[in-house]
């Protein structure tokens, strides 16, 4: 249980994982080349009320490697958690929701895709940690210009 400065209760019921998946298209012919991969790093949030003050919350981290031009591999898992959130109003519980949560899941997919990406044949992959903070006020704020923009259009 964590208590924040605004007063907002932050209790962790369960964290799980939802759902994990590895493919290698092109094995074993990818491991004759020299390993030198090109990775993208995908990333999406999802929140779901459960009751009142308890909510899932779905981080998906979507990994794509390639060596020259082919696919080494595309691994995809998806950490989930039940957060129960008391006190604070809708924006504070929607920024607990939008980055702690997250924050708090993405160690788990982290080592689930590490893992996933070794157990397929592949050097360690270990994923750079992320400021989900900085990236929820991004979308904040990518989502009030795009407010501001369709007021202007009407």
């Amino acid at each position: 249980m964590a208590q924040r400065q605004d007063n907002v209760e932050l209790i962790i019921q369960k964290i799980f994982t939802l759902d994990a998946s590895f493919e290698s298209p092109n094995s074993p012919n990818v491991f004759k080349n020299q390993w030198a991969p090109e990775a993208n790093i995908d990333l999406n949030t999802e929140s779901e009320k459960l009751e009142d003050d308890t909510h899932l919350v779905t981080l998906t981290v979507t990994v794509t490697a390639k060596t020259k031009d082919q696919h080494a591999f595309v691994v995809e898992v998806k950490q989930a958690g039940i957060f129960t959130i008391k006190g604070g109003d809708k924006e504070t519980v929607s920024s607990v929701l939008g980055a702690y949560c997250p924050s708090t899941l993405f160690p788990y997919a982290r080592e689930a895709i590490s893992s996933l990406v070794n157990r397929g044949g592949f050097p360690q992959l270990s994923l750079a940690p992320i400021n989900f903070d900085a990236l929820y006020m991004q979308g904040l704020e990518h989502e009030s210009k795009g407010k501001k923009a369709k007021s202007k259009a009407h």
